[in-house]
């Protein structure tokens, strides 16, 4: 298991939900949610750099939306873009498959007695904890880091 912070990411049309993990990689905690900008405007994109820099991370596990089928999704095209942006500014990123992790987290929050409106602000939040917290413990069980990384080349 690699040890070190790392931040995940679920990439949403209005929103992104962030989460952490200590160094390590046993806990995922959420973050923040961030509010989707324009593309260039950026905003968004410089707060998730922001965030790495400050819990000094190992890299950027970004939710990769696929259907049940394995196949992409309205979602997988603004997802990708949003990580190739990631490391074209630098940022260490990986895509990892993130089926369920919204409808899981949704279930998670509604078991804690959360109702649907309270559930808006943190849903994201939530599924970025969902996601990263299965990228660490299927690193941990298999040894191998999970999904695939972004390379620079990749990026726009």
């Amino acid at each position: 298991m690699r040890s070190g912070a790392r931040l995940g990411i679920d990439v949403g049309r209005a929103r992104i939900g962030v989460a952490r993990c200590d160094p390590s990689a046993i806990l995922a905690v959420p973050v923040e949610t961030v509010a989707r900008s324009a593309e260039d405007d950026g905003t968004d994109l410089r707060r998730i750099l922001e965030l790495a820099s400050e819990f000094d991370v190992l890299e950027l596990v970004v939710g990769h939306p696929l259907s049940m089928s394995g196949r992409p999704t309205a979602s997988t095209d603004d997802a990708v873009g949003f990580a190739e942006r990631l490391a074209a500014a630098g940022a260490a990123v990986r895509l990892v498959d993130e089926r369920m992790s919204t409808v899981s987290a949704q279930q998670a929050l509604r078991s804690a007695g959360k109702s649907s409106r309270k559930q808006r602000p943190i849903i994201d939040q939530a599924a970025a904890v969902i996601i990263l917290q299965h990228a660490i413990d299927a690193e941990r069980a298999s040894g191998t880091a999970p999904g695939r990384t972004i390379s620079v080349e990749e990026g726009p």
